[in-house]
């Protein structure tokens, strides 16, 4: 991969800085409040709720009604919690959601009132670990809510916070590890760049670019799944759940503080799209095939167009995943992310870098080394296979008990029959005797 000029970056002048901020800030806030709408009005189309779809029009009444009733709400604060902290909760998590995307580009060099500059706002070496960083932090203000509010449920919300985003993190950091290995680099622009190159089949270009959720796809599918557990999303929304916690850690919020933290996740949905779209899916690139027939729509002011409507599709993902699959208990949460994608991802990094090392070595070139290779790995497999069947059951001894022996009806374990009505009669008569 040629490395991009980076030079462009740090040497704006302090006014197009400033223009590249507030527009950033603008479209941020802008775009949030388009996808609280879309969210609600695709969730009212699939779930047949009629307040988003007839409450004016094209449901735009509902979204205005629920916007001024935060604004206007009264914004209390338990007389019982942190005074301090449950300010300055909502105030981390929404600084946290908007730093993250100083480093994410909406598309590549052009020029601004004669100045040639990119569409960035800036770019480091290290630039997505910036944006994990800055995610690690952002998590502060949900744990603080929840301990600042002197509430139980907001502090199991609190806790199952960062629970959830210490599990997934993990799993997700691991994801992009493939993509740092293929790029060779840890700068979101470069990462871009480098999926901008086409692939060469039979010495022939054929315009297909190469998008690494192709290559990489468990990467993608670890990170997809990570995303939505570190948003704290549905299917995974345990932090939040009313059927448990009430609200969780937003328990007591209320007003524009409760406001602040719809702003943040809705802004946190768009940033780990954004992430994806970045490191897996060509960032600002046209899709196969008008970068091969229309080259002119790849370059300059059409990269934004492209880059937020691929975003836009990864935000249509966490509607859907909303409005038709149910809440996991935190078990199965827990259980998908420490014995299922923390593994998997693991192995599949070594599995990358293996390859990755094998070509530069030219390790494939014996197909002895190519069948040593499928041994080894069909023996793994069946090994890992073996170690992880669970033990048969012990066999239940099969004869009628009674469900009501407690006091509380109990389900008959595998083995065991419920009994005829005529021996539940005559239990219950018994015990009434004694």
């Amino acid at each position: 991969m040629i490395p991009l000029d980076l030079s462009l970056f740090g040497t704006d002048p302090w006014w197009l800085v400033l223009i590249k901020v507030v527009v950033l800030f603008v479209v941020l806030l802008v775009w949030t409040i388009f996808n609280v709408w879309y969210e609600r009005r695709l969730v009212a189309k699939m779930q047949h709720r009629m307040g988003p779809i007839m409450n004016g029009p094209f449901g735009l009444g509902q979204a205005v009604a629920d916007g001024t009733k935060l604004i206007f709400k009264e914004d209390f604060r338990p007389k019982s919690a942190d005074r301090i902290l449950f300010t300055l909760a909502p105030l981390i998590a929404g600084t946290a959601a908007f730093t993250a995307w100083s480093v994410i580009p909406f598309g590549g060099e052009v020029e601004i009132f004669g100045v040639r500059t990119r569409l960035q706002l800036t770019d480091l070496p290290i630039s997505v670990l910036v944006i994990l960083a800055v995610a690690s932090v952002g998590i502060y203000g949900f744990v603080l809510a929840g301990w600042s509010s002197n509430s139980p449920y907001s502090l199991l919300g609190a806790l199952r916070s960062s629970a959830q985003m210490i599990s997934y993190e993990l799993s997700m950091g691991l994801a992009l590890v493939a993509v740092f290995l293929y790029s060779r680099s840890m700068s979101t622009s470069e990462i871009v760049g480098a999926q901008g190159q086409s692939f060469v089949f039979f010495g022939q270009d054929w315009g297909l670019q190469n998008w690494y959720f192709l290559q990489l796809f468990p990467s993608f599918a670890i990170y997809v799944i990570s995303m939505v557990g570190e948003t704290n999303r549905a299917p995974f929304d345990l932090p939040e759940c009313e059927s448990e916690l009430v609200s969780g850690y937003l328990t007591e919020y209320s007003g524009f503080r409760y406001a602040t933290y719809f702003l943040a996740e809705y802004i946190n949905m768009a940033t780990v799209s954004a992430v994806a779209t970045t490191l897996f899916l060509g960032g600002y690139h046209a899709p196969w095939p008008i970068n091969a027939l229309i080259p002119a729509m790849d370059v300059g002011w059409w990269g934004p167009l492209w880059f937020m409507l691929k975003v836009q599709l990864l935000i249509s993902v966490f509607v859907w995943l909303r409005g038709t699959l149910p809440r996991f208990r935190y078990d199965q949460f827990m259980t998908l992310g420490w014995k299922w994608l923390i593994p998997i991802s693991l192995v599949w990094v070594m599995l990358v870098a293996t390859v990755r090392v094998a070509r530069a070595e030219n390790w494939f070139s014996s197909p002895w080394v190519i069948g040593s290779t499928v041994v080894v790995v069909l023996a793994l497999f069946a090994l890992w296979w073996l170690l992880d069947r669970e033990p048969e059951p012990e066999p239940v001894e099969s004869r009628p008990f009674d469900p009501f022996a407690g006091g509380y009806p109990v389900p008959p374990m595998p083995g065991q029959r419920l009994p005829e009505q005529a021996d539940v009669l005559s239990a219950e008569a018994e015990r009434s005797d004694a």
